[in-house]
């Protein structure tokens, strides 16, 4: 019996903050259970350096992802879609399991307010990982 691991993609507007701090987390606490995608609508130029400050703070390096814009064949091949207010640029199929995540964006804020969000993620992203290894 083959047991295919399930495809996570976390999808916000920049892909800078939000997604970036979601799919660190979710490699770090699955490893190689998850296969862990993150894309965004409108990808910045780069990863927002306080979210990259923040999430070092907990000892995940995001600093040499690069934001990428988001495909209708990343959504064909993930299990689970997170929306972080992406809104209506986020292609919905059926027979997806979609989630949406209601995070501050980190964009523009300081240090302390990104801890505040990266521990959301954190949170979320345990109670992801638990339900994904139920199912499994």
């Amino acid at each position: 019996m083959s047991t295919k691991r399930p495809t996570v993609l976390f999808v916000c507007v920049h892909n800078a903050g939000r997604s970036q701090m979601a799919a660190g987390f979710l490699r770090e606490l699955a490893g190689d259970a998850v296969q862990v995608l993150s894309a965004g609508s409108m990808p910045a130029d780069q990863i927002n350096p306080v979210a990259v400050e923040a999430m070092a703070e907990v000892g995940i390096d995001i600093a040499g992802r690069q934001p990428t814009v988001l495909t209708t064949e990343a959504v064909q091949e993930s299990e689970v879609v997170i929306t972080m207010g992406c809104g209506d640029a986020c292609p919905f199929y059926p027979g997806k399991r979609y989630e949406d995540w209601k995070l501050d964006d980190p964009a523009g804020q300081g240090l302390d307010a990104v801890r505040g969000i990266r521990d959301d993620i954190r949170a979320r992203v345990q109670g992801l990982v638990a339900q994904l290894t139920a199912q499994g």
